[in-house]
């Protein structure tokens, strides 16, 4: 027997989970016949799919027909959970497109059909209530093989003897078939077979699920000319298309397997080289556990926690990204009691398991937002949020998710340098095709930079959301051309290219912007309107003054009603359906499908509106990081090309017609970019070379290295020597190396991001889930014990966004200062103003682990510490002391003991 993954698909409404129903009960796979109007159906089992009778996730069902082992994988109808379905089509062998009689081709229709297209899965059509009036196989064809493929035929009549017109059909396919068709005329079975799994052929089946006809039929037809898929016996390969949390809690990856066997305890190395516990085959909420499993088998596993939806697990290499996107976005409303920052933590957990729902924090306002397909999938995330983590949340206004791309091309520099640090990346954008999304192409020579370097740079480009400068959207279909850069023999680290090349990226959308060549696309809906045919000139009136594009009405039967089909404007058309409904007095309805992306019909008020402003996004920056006097400092991004060590390769005609300025500087040659003289003249020459970087960095540690010599001779340790202060000291932490040789060292400063570290460390974690308070103060004690220990000023910070109307206040408290930001202030923001203040005048250290907040403080002189090292910093001081003590009967006589300041 051979394995086979078969999969539903249907637009809501057409008896989709009926069909199933009747499959499971024709294979004796079930006992009872379910119905959605009773809510006992097998596979629709969870209490919202149940009450509102339509299939919200994706489960599979195991049965047996002929020598078939199928796995039946049942998916949503609703265009709300597209993306749940869209899943599926990854580890498809078959697909099963049901259509419903009397409702024809509905848009969703179209959509599961290009989906299919793209996956590449053979499909078969059943065709459902044939037995409601009005129906009939003749004129439900001919809507098929108009509105999605001429070679969708008939492939059997009704005692299941092979159609002639449907061999003649498929016969027209290729040339191997019409000379094998021309030779004997007819086709053989395998020949079928192959035109099916080549998508050269889409039988149908015509029947009624809820009267249990033609399921038999259908079963007969899948099992005669289903494809065999082939699998590479000797090595693994699987894809990962889904993630579960069992009824226990448990993680479960659902996977493909597609080449080789898996066992239980098998290590997999895309999972960070983790062992898989238990393989389950479920049918239902059944499982069966496994020791191993063949290819082409569907299974669960549990034990890694390190996979997404889409990977590709031994052979399958390629990441599969999804299609659909959501373009609605929603503000989720809290209790007041509830802490926005803990919650999102949480929730932002499900993205794993349900991908489309994408949320995001908004920093500023303490907010948190979620991006879904429809209003049916807020109750739905409504629910699972209650039952997950027993908190109330509800929705405010929906609005629009925007893109963002170019209309000409745009050039960018990325350059980082802090100290220590070093990449520069030089980018080209150009448009892209509609729909194309990002794509990567590189004209750098190997000479400027080795191909590892070149690739980990396509790596950063492919693997982020890049922000866009008018709404800070997602920027898509842009093609990125990496022009040239830059590395250090032994200074670049691979998170130096991340910076360099997310922020030449941000700097290219910037000067796009600048020069009028940003565009900001909306989504767009098609509609499939059905109305009384008197309606007509109201709704086309509307659809024009919504922004629509409708095409010639279609009367239907008696003439009293027509059909409208078009485009609009998600922004102006997502709740026209209410009032469709009102002003027809219910007789009208109306189906919408995401088309794609286009140029925002009213660019501007978006724009203004949003009030996005790309310089305030610290996260997200347009500037670069250059590195003088052993020091990073930030330039703007209208400046950076004035600073970059790199000469532009494009030639003089393709920047004019970019719009760029050209300067001839003193290297010599009309290519160069335009490096305008900085207001300071401190940098007249446009490019150094690899040699003074060396001798920046040589100087630095020389630098370093007499701070070091300075420093042990003003703390001898056991000499009882006196610092500055006068007192004497056993040792003396580390500085950050700016201290001037020969004179005393700075004081030190620690600023502590209070809630980062409650967060990262396993301890406080645990004690915040029950009582934030008692985190708070248990962090309290650990800094105080820690200043104790190694001396100098510790300032711990919390926001206080909890407390509006605060004013902000710092507190001694113990031997530490304690502070609480002001309203609307976060801890990232004081941190950073008051690491620029203190800078001058003591050794900033920031532990936290924000990396942007990281590179910030970096640029500003300060030493960062990650939550991580922080805790272990603390450990060694504990031990430290205690060595310290265990010692001093031996040290007593020869050393005093203070604490280090």
């Amino acid at each position: 027997m051979r394995n086979l993954n078969i999969g539903l698909l249907a637009h809501v409404d057409a008896g989709k989970t009926t069909l199933s129903e009747n499959i499971l009960y024709t294979s004796g796979a079930i006992r009872n016949l379910g119905r959605v109007d009773h809510k006992d159906t097998y596979l629709d089992n969870y209490a919202m799919e149940k009450e509102r009778g339509i299939t919200i996730f994706s489960k599979q069902a195991r049965f047996t027909y002929g020598d078939l082992n199928i796995t039946l994988l049942d998916t949503p109808g609703h265009a709300d959970f597209s993306s749940e379905m869209e899943r599926v089509l990854s580890v498809l062998d078959l697909a099963v497109l049901i259509v419903s009689a009397p409702e024809g081709i509905q848009s969703h229709t179209r959509t599961l059909w290009k989906l299919l297209e793209h996956y590449e899965v053979p499909t078969v059509i059943f065709v459902n209530k044939m037995d409601m009036e009005g129906t009939g196989k003749e004129k439900t064809l001919t809507e098929i093989r108009e509105n999605l493929s001429k070679r969708c035929v008939e492939l059997t009549n009704d005692n299941g003897v092979v159609n002639d017109n449907a061999i003649e059909e498929i016969s027209s396919a290729d040339e191997e078939l019409i000379e094998e068709y021309l030779e004997s005329g007819t086709l053989s079975k395998e020949s079928i077979k192959s035109a099916i799994e080549r998508r050269l052929a889409f039988p149908v089946w015509f029947g009624s699920a809820l009267k249990s006809e033609g399921i038999n039929e259908l079963l007969s037809g899948i099992e005669e000319y289903a494809p065999e898929p082939f699998y590479d016996e000797d090595e693994f390969g699987a894809r990962v298309f889904k993630i579960t949390r069992s009824a226990s809690g448990e993680r479960l990856t659902h996977l493909k397997i597609t080449g080789g066997r898996l066992k239980a305890r098998m290590v997999i190395t895309e999972s960070n080289d983790e062992k898989i516990d238990q393989i389950r085959i479920y049918s239902g909420e059944k499982y069966e556990t496994v020791g191993e499993a063949e290819a082409g088998t569907v299974v669960a596993v549990t034990g890694l926690s390190k996979t997404y939806s889409g990977q590709g697990l031994g052979s399958e290499k390629e990441k599969i990204l999804p299609e659909l996107t959501p373009v609605l976005r929603y503000k989720i409303v809290l209790e007041p009691t509830e802490n926005p920052l803990l919650l999102y933590g949480k929730i932002k957990a499900l993205e794993e398991e349900y991908p489309e729902l994408s949320f995001a924090w908004n920093e500023r306002h303490k907010e948190i937002f979620v991006n879904v397909n429809g209003e049916i999938q807020l109750q739905v995330l409504k629910a699972i949020v209650k039952e997950r983590f027993d908190a109330d949340i509800s929705f405010g206004a929906g609005s629009i998710v925007y893109k963002e791309t170019i209309r000409d091309k745009a050039y960018g520099i990325g350059h980082f340098e802090p100290l220590r640090h070093y990449a520069e990346v030089q980018l080209l954008l150009e448009p892209g095709e509609p729909g194309s999304g990002i794509e990567f192409a590189s004209a750098c020579s190997v000479d400027d930079l080795d191909k590892n370097w070149q690739r980990l740079i396509e790596t950063h480009v492919m693997e982020a959301i890049h922000p866009g400068t008018l709404t800070g959207s997602e920027v898509t279909d842009i093609r990125v051309v990496l022009m040239t850069g830059r590395a250090h023999p032994k200074h670049t680290e691979g998170g130096d290219f991340r910076q360099a090349t997310y922020r030449a990226i941000r700097n290219a959308l910037r000067r796009a912007s600048a020069m009028g060549k940003a565009v900001l696309l909306e989504p767009v809906y098609r509609f499939n309107m059905t109305l009384p045919s008197k309606f007509i000139g109201r709704a086309m009136t509307d659809i024009d003054r919504l922004q629509g594009k409708a095409e010639p009405p279609e009367l239907t039967g008696d003439g009293n009603t027509a059909v409208l089909k078009g485009t609009a404007p998600v922004s102006t058309f997502w709740e026209y359906t209410k009032e469709l409904t009102a002003y027809t007095a219910g007789e009208g309805f109306m189906s919408l499908e995401l088309a794609g992306f286009e140029p925002c019909h009213n660019q501007d008020e978006v724009v203004s509106k949003r009030g996005y402003d790309p310089e305030a996004d610290l996260r997200r920056p347009t500037g670069s990081v250059f590195c003088a006097h052993g020091a990073g400092f930030q330039v703007p991004w209208d400046e950076v090309a004035d600073y970059a060590h790199m000469p532009c390769p494009l030639d003089k005609k393709t920047l004019e017609e970019m719009g760029e300025e050209l300067t001839i500087g003193s290297q010599g040659t009309d290519t160069d970019f335009v490096r305008r003289e900085s207001q300071t003249g401190s940098h007249a020459e446009k490019f150094i070379s690899i040699e003074e970087i060396d001798a920046i960095f040589a100087s630095q540690r020389r630098n370093r290295k007499e701070d070091a010599v300075s420093r042990r001779k003003i703390y001898k340790r056991g000499k009882g020597s006196e610092n500055y202060k006068g007192s004497k000291t056993v040792s003396a932490n580390s500085d950050n190396g700016y201290n001037k040789p020969g004179k005393a060292p700075l004081p030190k400063c620690l600023f502590v991001d209070g809630y980062n570290m409650i967060h990262a460390w396993d301890e406080l974690k645990v004690l915040a889930d029950n009582n934030i308070h008692g985190a708070r103060e248990r962090l309290i004690d650990i800094c105080s014990e820690y200043q104790g220990m190694v001396g100098g000023e510790l300032i711990l910070v919390f926001d206080a966004y909890m407390a509006p109307g605060s004013l902000g206040s710092m507190k001694k408290m113990k031997n530490i200062y304690v502070v609480y930001t002001k309203e609307a202030e976060t801890a990232d923001q004081y941190i950073e103003q008051a690491t620029k203040k203190k800078a001058k005048d003591y050794n900033v250290t920031v532990a936290t682990s924000d990396n942007i907040v990281q590179l910030i403080v970096m640029s500003e002189g300060a030493l960062r510490m990650s939550a991580r090292e922080f805790e272990t910093e603390i450990e060694r001081a504990r031990k430290r002391l205690r060595e310290d003590y265990l010692n001093k009967d031996n040290k007593l006589g020869n050393t005093i003991i203070t604490p280090r300041t």
